[in-house]
């Protein structure tokens, strides 16, 4: 995709460089080559039940728009049932995490400015090579602007 710096591109449904993160893939639809560090842009597809811990983006706003299924989103001390359909913003500095519903579920996120390729690349070379251990992918979280806060509380389930 580097090659298409500033220039017009269209991806078909299923296209774009598939991201293996072990029990579900992400799709890069747009990266930082891309977009001219504008945003970065993925699908993913998830399991029920799936959801990092709670986490803060130093250097990019997040945002999800929901395709399918439902997710429940955690900012700062709030909880959200967002079903499909459903979009929610989060500023850079913002405490948040989330978890898929019953079902399996389809978002997109989208990061601004671009950031966050470096990091699934590199989480999902730990986890094929069979090292995830929690200081790995603490590194790899901060080495991509990304502070992990701890689980989701139960509380907010």
């Amino acid at each position: 995709m580097a090659d298409r710096l500033g220039v017009p591109f269209v991806l078909r449904p299923g296209e774009g460089r598939s991201i293996d993160l072990g029990n579900f893939k992400m799709t890069l639809k747009a990266a930082d080559a891309d977009t001219g560090g504008a945003f970065t842009l993925l699908e993913a597809a998830e399991p029920p039940n799936f959801g990092p811990p709670l986490h803060i983006h130093t250097n990019a706003a997040e945002a999800f728009y929901v395709l399918e299924g439902e997710y429940h989103i955690f900012i700062d001390d709030q909880a959200y049932a967002c079903s499909a359909g459903s979009f929610i913003f989060i500023p850079a500095g913002t405490r948040h995490g989330f978890r898929v519903g019953s079902v399996p579920s389809r978002k997109l996120n989208l990061y601004t400015p671009a950031a966050m390729v470096g990091y699934f690349d590199q989480l999902s070379a730990a986890l094929i090579a069979g090292d995830a251990d929690p200081s790995t992918l603490d590194a790899i979280a901060r080495r991509h602007g990304m502070e992990v806060i701890g689980p989701v509380p139960e509380g907010y389930l």
